[in-house]
């Protein structure tokens, strides 16, 4: 070979990393704003494929919900380069997400055995046992505090375990445990403060219920249990507070308004009283759309999205005129189907609706995402 024709063969191997890199750069810049459609497409322009190239079309895939195509990715790179125990571990918890527990719990058990000191492989099994409803889930958590006695995951877990089998003090001493290393794990804040509720301690546990609420994690069943602490320790007023409060969240509690009545007639405010005894009578007698509400709620904070979108529909149902519930399902369609072209239709339902009376906040929300997603679908196409 002459020197002429080498230098163009250096020129064009050049080249070619050059656009590769470029390639490489402009679909990062993608991933980072969410176009993951397009970046996937730089990345396919790449020739040959190399390890860096299969794991960041995998993190497109999965974020762009194809979780399938994500693993395969993920098994090219684990493939060529098997100690890539990140990536491994990518690889696992997508496998967990999509619901193939067992290969999940295949591929963190061999992680466990050649790492035997790391904490988080342990959790991650126990986490698997807990969805494949194996007792034996505690252990692994058990094992996973012993590994690292500040691990968050695996005290929550364990303090939970104790509070559901009402076996107070070690609920309290899990929930101590971690408080200690991270004071503003709201997780552990509600254990501790539901244990001292549940043993009658409301003293003790109103401080820990504050604390959430200024932390953020403010919901109606924490301004629930504040105003029974209240309640119970005959400080009427700021129980009555408190209840109100957790009326902003469910304003068809028929319970709240029931011990809102209660409260009201005890500090003398009967008109307050009876309004809301009337209230929580006519709302048993009413459709029991809140009910379904609440339980798709639970399913939401769950990420059981099918779940969820079952009970906003039935709340629907009941109730078509439940503005969240129909912002709420709309949501929970994003979340757990795959054709946008049908998440869009559950959005421009409610922003059809609701357009000039609805809650500016869902509405702005609503026709952000209606964008966005078509936004994707063009992209995909070109």
């Amino acid at each position: 070979m002459n020197r002429v024709s080498l230098i163009i063969i250096l020129m064009l191997v050049a080249f070619k990393a050059e656009a590769q890199t470029s390639a490489l750069a402009v679909s990062d810049s993608l991933y980072a704003v969410g176009e993951y459609a397009g970046a996937i497409n730089k990345l396919q322009e790449i020739d040959p494929q190399t390890e860096k190239t299969y794991l960041k079309l995998a993190k497109n895939y999965a974020a762009n919900r194809q979780p399938e195509i994500a693993l395969e990715n993920y098994k090219k790179v684990l493939s060529k380069n098997p100690d890539r125990v990140l990536t491994a571990v990518d690889y696992g918890e997508l496998l967990v997400k999509t619901g193939k527990l067992n290969s999940a719990d295949s591929l963190f058990k061999i992680l466990a055995e050649k790492y035997p000191k790391n904490a988080n492989f342990k959790f991650q099994q126990g986490l698997i046992k807990e969805k494949l409803k194996d007792s034996t889930a505690l252990g692994y958590f058990m094992h996973t505090m012993i590994l690292d006695t500040t691990h968050q995951g695996a005290l929550y877990k364990l303090a939970k375990d104790k509070l559901r089998n009402r076996q107070y003090t070690m609920a309290e001493h899990y929930s101590k445990q971690g408080l200690r290393a991270n004071s503003n794990n709201a997780s552990l804040l509600s254990i501790l403060a539901q244990t001292y509720s549940s043993l009658k301690l409301y003293e003790e546990a109103i401080p820990h219920y504050e604390k959430l609420i200024e932390l953020g994690e403010d919901t109606e069943f924490i301004y629930n249990k504040l105003g029974f602490a209240y309640y119970r320790l005959g400080d009427y007023k700021k129980a009555v507070k408190m209840y109100n409060e957790a009326l902003n969240f469910e304003d068809r509690n028929s319970a709240t308004h029931y011990t809102l009545g209660k409260l009201y007639a005890l500090i003398g405010d009967l008109d307050k009283s009876e309004t809301h005894l009337l209230m929580s009578i006519l709302i048993k007698k009413q459709p029991v759309d809140a009910e379904f509400f609440s339980l798709g709620l639970t399913y939401k904070m769950q990420e059981k999205h099918k779940s969820a979108l079952e009970y906003f529909n039935k709340a629907l149902e009941e109730n078509p005129d439940h503005e969240r519930a129909l912002y709420e399902r709309a949501v929970a369609a994003d979340n757990y189907m795959a054709d946008d072209e049908t998440v869009i239709g559950y959005y421009q339902m409610y922003f059809d609706k609701y357009e000039s009376i609805g809650n500016d906040g869902m509405l702005y929300r609503a026709k952000t995402r209606i964008s966005d997603l078509k936004q994707k679908i063009h992209l995909a196409e070109n």
